[in-house]
């Protein structure tokens, strides 16, 4: 039996600098492939599929990750294992490849056996395999892994039209990136159990701190996915328990979030979706090593916001009164899908922890926003749950029944003995202001307050604009690439009307203090925003905590979707505002559902994380 013995140092890395996908031969002597056998490099080819595709090849070389099925470590299950060989010395070329070998593998394989394998070369979902019919271990060796460093030189499209980072010529082999990387997203923590990992931290949206256009969004793209890559788990199967990265830290009480870094992570790479079939489509590490992240972003205490009057924000992330247990039965007539909690257990959970962070905030007024579009029966129901953690006829609801026609509405909640409404609640819609669509937007809610100790007045209007997720384009609205996404033309017509409205101060309050808050779904730079400023508000976000300001995380990077703005006799009277990030650097799996296979145990009822998919929002007053 032939003993092949390949050392193999890692000298090469990918840097803006240049690099390559091979290592080179400890001996200084010309790489070499044995008689009779395929080189891994020519299989894996210069291209992003092999050119050697639906052949039968032999290859030969060391195996540098063990993820069979059916053996005796089932924390590594890909189906296969990784072989890399001898170099060619060429950038563009790969030296490693993954094998697949099935549930059922005959030869068992271990990291440092030197294997002959005969099989057929495929792409499977853009990963280059060989499917083996004959696997040998002929002996040991040894693979040092090849160390890389982000951002990655250019950038590629996947399958979706995505960029992700080109990293085709390291595509199998055994990988090191020496940097410290910061988690970007946990999205698809829970379903894939993988992390997306960022260089030179946590990007933020593109048009939270730049003014949009197509030139400066396309390129921001191009920067993100060259910084950018996945740290899978290392298992094609989905929804898997106990999920691996989520308490992977150096001190015994760490919960992961988006913030936090890891180093030196090592394992090998291969381009996929996660768990298979599903997934985004983009390079993953398989980790070979433990990985261990470093809390850098703690949960943070509430923030200390002084004032005489505080007001607060919260996106409630559905909460509907009705759970959705499939029947049409929710929404203002009775008849629109519910949303939301899918059963009693959830709607306990979901509501227990939203009225113990509104308890926490301690304002004086609250706006809400994502919650059912009733009469009062979902207002009821939040300020019920809040007069349990707050004490009893500590909190009421500004009753303005069902507003508009959509599942969703928004609603303010105060604290009657502290501040006393003035006059009737006002609704802006497109009955009030054609510019205002609100077959998009939901109708916004305006009320007038006044604080009992002072006699001050203040009006305070809750805004929910139409989001990014779904086309306007039947409207002549499409997403133009700016940056700003779907529906911006509603959402800036609709602000535009929404600042002439208050400024004719909409509840008669007779004060020209206001203070617009909510969930505008446009980041910091984006057209509503400018048209509110221009019509006279001063946005407290920018002008306090600037364009790192974030209440959202989408697609691996921060934003303000969330806001408050000021009139401009409120402004000098704001002592403070903070963001309460307990939720958009969260791993969802820590919220109220209990969606099979997940441990319920997760949740934690006293702790204020996951509450929502949003930060809240606190302004502090001293009103005049």
């Amino acid at each position: 039996m032939r003993t092949l013995i390949l050392i193999l140092l890692a000298v090469l890395t990918a840097s803006a600098c240049g690099g390559g996908g091979n290592a080179s031969s400890s001996s200084g002597e010309p790489p070499r492939t044995p008689s009779g056998t395929t080189p891994i490099y020519d299989v894996q080819g210069s291209g992003a599929a092999s050119p050697l595709e639906g052949q039968v090849v032999t290859v030969e070389g060391v195996v540098t990750g063990d993820f069979q099925e059916g053996d005796s470590d089932t924390s590594r299950n890909l189906g296969g294992f990784y072989l890399q060989g001898a170099p060619d010395g060429l950038p563009e070329t790969s030296d490693g490849v993954f094998v697949f070998d099935g549930n059922n593998p005959p030869v068992d394989v271990n990291p440092g056996d030197a294997v002959r394998v005969s099989g057929m070369v495929n792409e499977y979902f853009g990963e280059t395999q060989v499917s083996s019919s004959t696997v040998a271990v002929t002996g040991a060796g040894s693979v040092a892994p090849a160390a890389i460093n982000l951002p990655a030189p250019s950038t590629t499209l996947n399958s979706d039209g995505e960029p992700v980072p080109d990293l085709e010529r390291y595509e199998g082999m055994l990988l090191r990136l020496p940097q410290s990387l910061s988690v970007a997203s946990l999205r698809s923590l829970e379903q894939h159990g993988d992390v997306l990992l960022s260089h030179a931290g946590v990007p933020e949206t593109f048009t939270n701190t730049d003014a949009p256009g197509a030139a400066g969004f396309a390129d921001h793209l191009e920067s993100v996915a060259a910084r950018r890559i996945v740290l899978d788990d290392g298992l094609r199967a989905a929804d898997v328990t106990p999920i691996r990265y989520l308490t992977a830290g150096s001190s015994p009480d760490y919960s992961i979030r988006i913030g936090d870094q890891v180093a030196g992570v090592v394992g090998n790479l291969r381009f996929s979706r996660g768990s298979g079939s599903r997934g985004t489509e983009a390079y993953r590490l398989m980790p070979t090593e433990p990985v261990v992240f470093d809390r850098v972003n703690a949960l943070p205490a509430l923030p200390a916001v002084q004032g005489a009057l505080r007001v607060a924000t919260i996106n409630g992330q559905n909460l509907f009164s009705n759970v959705d247990s499939g029947p049409d039965i929710c929404g203002p007539h009775g008849d629109l899908g519910c949303r939301g909690a899918d059963s009693a257990a959830e709607l306990d959970r979901q509501l227990d922890k939203l009225a113990m962070v509104l308890a926490t905030m301690d304002a004086d007024i609250i706006g809400l926003v994502e919650i059912e579009n009733n009469a009062d029966e979902s207002l009821q129901l939040v300020v019920d749950a809040l007069n349990v953690a707050a004490g009893a006829g500590s909190y009421a609801y500004v009753d303005a029944g069902a507003i508009g026609t959509d599942a969703i509405k928004v609603g303010l909640v105060y604290r009657p003995g502290n501040v006393g409404l003035v006059g009737s609640s006002a609704i802006l819609d497109s009955g009030v202001d054609a510019r205002f669509d609100d077959r998009r937007n939901r109708p916004v809610l305006a009320q007038a307050f006044s604080q009992l100790s002072s006699g001050a007045r203040i009006t305070v209007a809750v805004a929910h604009l139409k989001s990014k997720s779904s086309a306007c384009d039947a409207d002549g609205d499409p997403d133009v690439g700016d940056g700003q996404g779907n529906c911006n033309l509603t959402r800036t017509n609709a602000a535009l009307a929404l600042a002439d409205w208050l400024a004719a101060d909409p509840t008669g309050s007779g004060d020209s203090d206001t203070l617009l808050i909510g969930d505008l779904n446009a980041y910091l730079m984006e057209d509503p925003l400018t048209a509110l400023k221009a019509g006279g508000f001063i946005s407290l976000l920018e002008d306090r905590l600037g364009t790192g300001a974030y209440s959202f995380s989408f697609d691996g990077q921060r934003g303000a979707l969330d806001h408050a703005l000021a009139s401009p006799s409120l402004a000098p009277q704001v002592t403070g505002v903070a963001e309460w990030h307990i939720n958009a650097d969260e791993p969802p799996v820590l919220d109220y559902n209990l969606e099979t296979p997940r441990n319920p145990a997760l949740f934690d009822a006293a702790s204020p994380v996951r509450s929502s998919d949003h930060d809240p929002l606190i302004i502090g007053l001293d009103p005049i």
